[in-house]
């Protein structure tokens, strides 16, 4: 029984989110698909063209012979009055995505996702790289993309995208809409590891000599983001001994659906939490809910947003005094935020809280807080610092009558790997 709740909510949360993506369900919103029948090469061609025929420079006969006659000298031509600017060119999508920043510079890779205001970017030379939007001047887009327009559809399709618009190709048909009602964006997901991402951070200590300790955490953030849906794991872990006796030993498991409305409101059909902590006197505790949420600030450089619903939550402890039941069980209240935030271009603050309020039996008043800086090393690699703090207003009593703390405070250094 030890996994059952915690399998149970990730096989859920799972379902849900194929789910959404299954064309027979009754919640899925409108999909506009290419009804064209040409191939994606042959689409990707006709974008191509397209292209072309707007960036091509056509010079009319007038004006070669007035270039001629305002020469200086006749029998030299200054041709680049007859050419296009070199910033009004940009290259030919052919295997690629190319994405160009507000700075006039080219990216060459391929589009992660769009999510947040935060467009995510796979590159053989810098890897994987997360753009602001707002930073974003333009997008050719090689892969098809599936656009979640505001209270409109998906549009699946080639994308071409420049200054606040955005124009998504399907054979001759060709939609166009504002920055301001994407909401998010996503690979067509033709192989499921391409909608995955995520983090994996790791900090270890180990000493010997007179005294003899090992320490290890772990914090791992596993991500699944269509154009749609966002599905989420984290966990947290930290095992701790010196002269060899335990002195630590807790872990963390959450799952978290969200089905995006709007780019402000998002349904969480489910969401729970696994967390076990033996020197809090806590041998397993489940909890399992549903919710919604609104993001406050989505600006590029600040991502913020709150969330909350019901649960219910199950409590087996360690040990208990006076032959009580060592499972205590209740109805909660989960409330939740996280805010993002970008320092400096190599900086971000990242910040969550997690309030859970119950019954005296299972604690009355817990939170979980967590407070990182995410020092970027490379495109890839992260030097992070965290600081955690547990709370539980009403701990349980051990069975020799010894009661738990309160409070519960870590700090963390590691390497962050992200893929």
């Amino acid at each position: 029984m030890k996994y059952i709740l915690l399998l149970t909510a990730i096989i859920l949360s799972f379902a849900f989110a194929q789910e959404q993506e299954s064309e027979d369900s009754s919640l899925e919103p409108t999909i506009v698909k290419d009804t064209s029948g040409l191939s994606k090469e042959e689409v990707r061609k006709l974008a191509n063209k397209k292209d072309k025929n707007k960036n091509t420079n056509k010079v009319k006969v007038k004006d070669v012979v007035k270039t001629i006659v305002n020469s200086n000298d006749k029998g030299n031509v200054d041709i680049s009055k007859l050419q296009k600017s070199w910033e009004d060119l940009s290259p030919t999508p052919t295997k690629y995505d190319w994405i160009q920043t507000k700075s006039g510079e080219w990216f060459k890779g391929y589009i992660r996702a769009l999510f947040k205001d935060s467009l995510e970017f796979d590159s053989d030379e810098v890897g994987i790289y997360t753009f602001d939007f707002d930073d974003v001047k333009q997008i050719k887009s090689y892969q098809v993309l599936t656009v979640n327009i505001e209270d409109l559809a998906l549009v699946e399709g080639i994308i071409r995208f420049k200054d606040d618009k955005i124009t998504i190709i399907q054979g001759d048909t060709r939609y166009e809409f504002k920055r301001d009602q994407i909401i998010s964006m996503a690979p067509e997901g033709e192989r499921e590891k391409d909608i995955w991402s995520g983090k994996v951070t790791l900090s270890l200590d180990k000493k010997t000599g007179n005294t003899n300790s090992f320490d290890y955490s772990c914090n791992a953030d596993i991500k699944r983001r269509t154009a749609e849906t966002h599905l989420e794991f984290t966990y947290l872990g930290r095992l701790s001994r010196k002269n060899d006796s335990e002195t630590a030993n807790n872990h963390r498991i959450n799952e978290k659906f969200d089905l995006y409305e709007s780019r402000d409101f998002f349904w969480t059909p489910l969401f729970s939490e696994y967390y076990q902590n033996t020197y809090k006197n806590v041998q397993n505790r489940y909890r399992v809910g549903a919710g919604a949420g609104y993001v406050v600030i989505d600006n590029g450089r600040t991502e913020w947003d709150i969330s909350a619903g019901p649960a219910y939550m199950s409590t087996e402890y360690v040990s208990v005094k006076d032959d009580k039941s060592s499972i205590s069980s209740s109805l909660a209240l989960e409330v939740s935020t996280e805010l993002d935030l970008e320092l400096t271009s190599k900086i971000d603050l990242k910040y969550s809280y997690l309030l859970t309020i119950s019954n005296e039996n299972t604690g009355s008043y817990s939170h979980h807080m967590m407070l990182t800086f995410e020092n970027e090393i490379t495109s890839w690699l992260d030097l992070d610092i965290s600081a955690i703090w547990d709370y539980t207003l009403i701990p349980k009593e051990k069975s020799d009558g010894t009661m738990p703390t309160k409070d519960d405070f870590q700090f963390l250094l590691g390497l962050g790997v992200e893929f």
